[in-house]
């Protein structure tokens, strides 16, 4: 399909264009005006398809990349990718929109808008892709490219530290997720997502099946923070605010969420992933709501708050594979009901959390501090941005008359309906789900008080701010204002949204349930006094209550010191790591050039020769042999001669000239063997090397005599002989190997192969081509290497003017 071909790689071609461009826009426009079309095209283009997406199409694309091993470019666009997809492009044009007033022209634009549409194609590429090593592919770029946007501000340690942090654990995730997917190619013998779901019932049964379960679940809790993994998102908040809310509201942290929904119909049906997916999606959302409470820094406020959610999200989604357990029936429709509120909650939560991070950027662009303990008394300076943060911070308590409240109540729902399932192994272990989604709750509810009442209630503090307060020009606030009419908008028509958008993604997490409309609920406000709205009143109620007498309880906080938490056991293990490898490398890295070929060579013996003994892989039949003639011998003995003297010459010159003894010896070898291409080959490279080194060694001094103990030249003398003896066995052993046909039979059809009479000229030119190109490619670098040091080399006049 040409719309999300294009939606992939639109990005890329830009990027690579932005250095070209911006030398030439940077005195007339602003670079973020170029960029900002990409996102606004392809949301158009991808919109347009949504009334077929509704219908139940679905659009399919292959290109056969590396067909032997079953990698294929194919790109897939359902329901559920065309959710992420209206995300990455939507979001992203309003986060562009913001950043060119956010960011000052003073900064390397360039480079923030390369990184930026690097991360967005990488993300369309995760969505659309339907080949499981693509996906990794992309998945993994889109690690490289926000560790790039979260140290943009390189020169500050903070950002460094994080985006470190960030990279290596979504990277570890990423390898594991790898692992997994290798796992299910095993299993299903197929890298299709589509064709893995479609042979669910074999996979299923494979030993693999739960193995490759924890791994691609690692890969993403890693990536969407969740617990304990979690710790990375809030010090990539060091990255600008038109960073965080991309990534951490709409995109990177939503990676992980689409895997799992992705999957859903393949591990659902497995109870493991019903307990480790709610599971920590329960345990996530508390922790992150609980340590919101405690923030000082508004976007630090925002990242656990943003942990939070994604564990809601993530909860909601495995509360839903109790629908893939049961299979289709009228009762397990309320299961899947919570896959609904997930979707629900997810671009509610990417509307109301990207309103959010915009507002913090301005208070931090336009009064200089995230502080809460510095700020206050904002609302009549910047009453625009406050109604900003009313909108966001109630949807995100779950309040009417906005969207979180819908999706809110849904999760509710959700966790209520899991207590009777008969799945659970201990008695009335499902009422734990609501009630620590309640208590939850609660502490979502302080922190947006906090994060509107510390802020732009109570005493103004002048003093302590770093600017005079005033509201942010009309460019910077269009971004989050439209945000925030779509949390109203959608509150008031969300089935539109469940309809065109919420109903085909469903018809994805479920393809074997018969029709998504019957998956699809009714949204709506007022369903009555429910337990729903019961637990709504009692979350304002004792919220407020604990935001009133948050001075009294928060000294609750210390009972868990910074030093045990998950931060300081990742500082630990890497501070330890950093001590130990130093203590080993330096231990090893001594300087001496003697030494490291010690290393090899002992390794060498001890890797492969002993393979060769414990596989018995030695064996010698000499009844075959050819007779060795008395002129083989003779050249047997020069070469003999040349290799022992060369070690005692005194001199360089000497030295290459026993060198090249033994490289014409070999030619010789050669024609003997009736290999003239070869022999032709080695004189001429063997005459050009001894020339040159001739030429080289004639000017350095010679050599010096070395005054090792004789326990060592010993011991090297061992190593020396074993490693002769150890290549000498091999080629004996690999000669009478008869266990295997001789790959030189292949070669034997070289003329219709390749369309070469000769058969050496035919390997070299066609089949060892891209070995030969990349031969090539090496001199060239080295030659481009020499020629750069030549030219910057300092002419004479420079050098005695600088002296």
């Amino acid at each position: 399909m040409v719309t999300v071909l294009i939606a992939i790689f639109l990005p890329f071609v830009c990027a690579a264009l932005i250095p070209l461009l911006y030398r030439r826009l940077r005195r007339t426009i602003h670079l973020g005006w170029f960029v900002l079309s990409v996102p606004i095209i392809l949301f158009l283009l991808l919109a347009r398809h949504i009334p077929q997406i509704a219908a139940g199409k679905t659009f399919i694309y292959t290109y056969e990349w590396i067909p032997s091993f079953d990698i294929n470019f194919t790109t897939y666009l359902d329901g559920l990718s065309m959710i992420f997809g209206l995300l990455i492009t939507g979001v992203g044009s309003l986060v562009i929109l913001y950043s060119i007033f956010y960011l000052s022209t003073k900064e390397s634009l360039h480079h923030f808008y390369c990184y930026l549409l690097l991360f967005m194609g990488a993300m369309l590429g995760v969505v659309f892709s339907d080949n499981l090593m693509v996906l990794y592919t992309f998945w993994e770029l889109t690690s490289v490219s926000s560790f790039l946007l979260i140290a943009f501000w390189h020169h500050r340690k903070a950002s460094r530290a994080g985006a470190r942090k960030a990279m290596m654990i979504t990277v570890f995730g990423g390898l594991s997720m790898l692992a997994g997917f290798l796992m299910l190619y095993v299993a299903s013998g197929t890298f299709s997502i589509r064709e893995i779901i479609a042979n669910v019932d074999t996979v299923s049964a494979h030993t693999l099946f739960v193995p490759a379960l924890l791994l691609v679940l690692l890969g993403a809790f890693t990536k969407s923070a969740q617990f304990p993994f979690h710790i990375w998102l809030p010090d990539a908040m060091e990255a600008p605010t038109p960073v965080s809310a991309y990534l951490h509201s709409a995109t990177m942290v939503k990676a992980g969420i689409y895997l799992v929904a992705r999957f859903s119909p393949v591990f659902g049906g497995e109870l493991l992933w019903f307990w480790l997916v709610s599971g920590i999606g329960v345990l996530t959302l508390f922790w992150g709501s609980f340590n919101a409470v405690r923030q000082t820094d508004l976007k630090a406020l925002l990242a656990y708050s943003t942990v939070s959610q994604l564990g809601l999200i993530m909860s909601l989604f495995g509360l839903g594979s109790m629908g893939h357990y049961f299979g289709y029936a009228e009762s397990s429709i309320i299961y899947t009901q919570a896959s609904f509120a997930a979707l629900f909650h997810l671009i509610n939560h990417s509307t109301f959390k990207g309103a959010l991070f915009m507002m913090v950027g301005i208070v931090d662009h336009e009064v200089g501090t995230r502080d809460i303990r510095r700020l206050g008394g904002l609302m009549a300076l910047m009453p625009v941005t406050f109604t900003i943060a009313v909108i966001g911070g109630l949807s995100m308590a779950g309040l009417p008359p906005f969207n979180g409240f819908l999706s809110k109540e849904m999760f509710f729902a959700a966790v209520l309906a899991i207590r009777d399932v008969e799945a659970f192994s201990i008695a009335d272990v499902g009422v734990l789900f609501p009630v620590v989604a309640w208590v939850a709750s609660i502490f979502t509810f302080v922190y947006s008080m906090i994060l509107i009442g510390k802020t732009f209630f109570g005493k103004l503090q002048p003093d302590k701010m770093d600017k005079k307060p005033h509201e942010a020009p009309i460019g910077m606030l269009i971004s989050p204002l439209m945000l925030c009419t779509l949390v109203v908008g959608i509150f008031f028509f969300p089935n539109i949204l469940g309809h065109y958008i919420l109903e085909p993604a469903m018809a994805s997490i479920y393809p074997t349930f018969p029709s998504a409309s019957e998956l699809t609920p009714h949204i709506s406000a007022w369903h009555g006094l429910n337990p729903e709205l019961w637990m709504t009143l009692g979350v304002v109620i004792v919220g407020a209550i604990l935001f009133k007498t948050l001075k009294s309880w928060k000294p609750i906080y210390r009972l868990f010191p910074q030093k045990y938490s998950f931060n300081a056991y990742y500082n630990s293990m890497i501070t330890f790591g950093e001590n130990s490898s130093a203590k080993l490398t330096n231990r090893y890295m001594t300087g001496n050039l003697t030494h490291y070929f010690v290393y090899i060579y002992a390794f060498f013996v001890a890797l492969i020769a002993g393979y060769f003994v414990w596989s018995e892989a030695y064996a010698f039949d000499f009844a075959k042999d050819s007779a060795v003639e008395s002129y083989e011998l003779i050249l047997i003995f020069v070469m003999m001669f040349a290799a022992v003297f060369m070690l005692f010459a005194k001199g360089r010159v000497t030295a290459v000239l026993l060198n090249g003894v033994l490289g014409y010896s070999i030619a010789f070898f050669f024609v003997i063997f009736r290999a003239p291409d070869l022999a032709l080959t080695q004189l001429v490279v063997e005459s050009i090397t001894t020339a040159l080194f001739l030429l080289c060694f004639k000017y350095l001094p010679d050599l010096m005599p070395e005054n090792s103990r004789k326990r060592v030249k010993w011991s090297n003398a061992m190593i020396s002989i074993f490693v002769g003896a150890t290549v000498t066995l091999i080629g004996l052993a690999v000669v009478h190997y008869d266990k295997f046909k001789p790959i030189s039979i292949y070669f034997n059809d070289a003329y219709e192969l390749a369309g070469g009479s000769n058969i050496v000229n035919t390997i070299l030119g066609d089949f060892r081509a891209f070995d030969t190109m990349l031969e090539v490619v090496v001199l060239l670098i080295a030659g481009l290497g020499v020629y750069t040091l030549i030219k910057l080399k300092p002419r004479k006049e420079e050098a005695d003017h600088e002296n």
